[in-house]
């Protein structure tokens, strides 16, 4: 379902004219930090396609979804300040975001206690965890500016990256697709088997 998403925005992406196309890129990298199966990052490598192809620049590209980046994890931000503890808790009035697994949630609030705004600034390189990560930046109330300087680092980073492979590779980007969903389940397989060596650690301990 996901792909065929991706396929007919991409055929649709084609047909429109370069302004259109900086609009899509824009509202796309904002949602996709806020609906998280929003192939953002599929997206963006296509758009480094279109740059090489001198569809649209490749800078304003860049600059539009850096700052729809930071702009999406800003809202999750705000989400976990203002309702975090009623998503904890699955209290009532948050029915949309009963969806989110408080022991992610949990287990990415001990990343940031350990490691601190350092896990904001890799967060665009945790495929799967973006959204929880700025939900649990907000339910801990990480200060702002930084906040917003290091998601904004992350951004640039991730997405100067996916631009260029995109533009290297031309015809072939959707091979970036491909090399994105091995790389996610890697850092997903990553999460887990920490995930389980510190539970087993704890356990032992005990």
């Amino acid at each position: 379902m996901i792909e065929q998403f991706t396929q007919e925005l991409i055929q649709l992406i084609k047909t429109l004219p370069p302004a259109s196309i900086y609009l899509v890129f824009l509202a796309i990298a904002y949602l996709e930090n806020v609906i998280p199966p929003i192939p953002g990052d599929v997206l963006v490598a296509f758009g480094g396609y279109l740059a090489a192809e001198s569809v649209v620049g490749v800078v304003p590209v860049l600059i539009l979804t850096t700052v729809a980046s930071v702009f999406g994890f800003m809202t999750m931000y705000w989400i976990g300040h203002r309702w975090g503890e009623q998503i904890e808790q699955k209290q009532k009035g948050v029915r949309v975001l009963r969806y989110i697994p408080v022991e992610y949630l949990n287990k990415v609030r001990s990343w940031m206690q350990k490691w601190g705004m350092g896990v904001v600034l890799a967060n665009r390189f945790l495929a799967g965890t973006r959204s929880v990560i700025s939900l649990a930046a907000g339910l801990g109330h990480t200060r702002i500016s930084s906040t917003i300087l290091c998601s904004t680092i992350s951004s640039v980073l991730w997405n100067g990256i996916l631009l260029g492979f995109g533009w290297v590779v031309h015809e072939n980007w959707r091979l970036i697709g491909e090399y994105l969903s091995i790389y996610g389940k890697v850092i997903l397989g990553v999460v887990v088997l920490y995930a389980l060596i510190r539970i087993g650690i704890h356990y032992y301990r005990k």
